[in-house]
């Protein structure tokens, strides 16, 4: 179960992770200069097609891996224009090391399927939050429309 932590989004507004609670919940640690970034278009799709079912996508783009853009301003701008990007975002954030952001020190501890926890591998890596505060966790290289995903996204759908 996610901490009461208070989020500051992408363009400076404050938010608390209790905000997207009684929904379910994909955050993505999310960075514009990777090669994993044709992703934001299928979470932009997903987030169109479950947010009507409580569904959300919160991106936090990182630099933990030196591929994000320097700027708050720069990311919204870059995601806007290049995937069409409309689900929230925090600012720029690190998602490991001494300086791990407090909703990653949360979702660090949630295994995934091989039963491993720990430090975020890469970019693109997705944890889905349950309503009822489980967290399961896809490693990167499992796409966002993944089998997997989307069962556990339709079997956990609060509507």
């Amino acid at each position: 179960m996610l901490i009461n932590n208070s989020l500051t989004m992408l363009d400076g507004s404050k938010k608390n992770v209790h905000d997207f609670s009684g929904g379910l919940l994909m955050v993505v640690n999310v960075a514009s200069r990777c090669g994993l970034s044709p992703q934001y278009e299928t979470l932009e799709a997903m987030q169109k097609k479950y947010s009507s079912r409580g569904f959300t996508v919160l991106g936090v783009p990182s630099g933990t891996f030196m591929q994000e853009l320097k700027s708050n301003d720069d990311i919204s701008d870059y995601c806007s224009t290049t995937w069409g990007v409309t689900f929230p975002m925090l600012e720029k954030a690190d998602v490991n090391g001494r300086k791990r952001h407090p909703l990653y020190k949360e979702l660090v501890k949630a295994k995934d399927s091989m039963g491993v926890a720990g430090p975020v591998m890469w970019n693109f890596e997705k944890f889905l939050v349950a309503p009822d505060g489980k967290i399961m966790r896809f490693r990167p290289q499992t796409k966002p429309d993944a089998e997997e995903i989307i069962e556990a996204i339709e079997a956990n759908l609060p509507r």
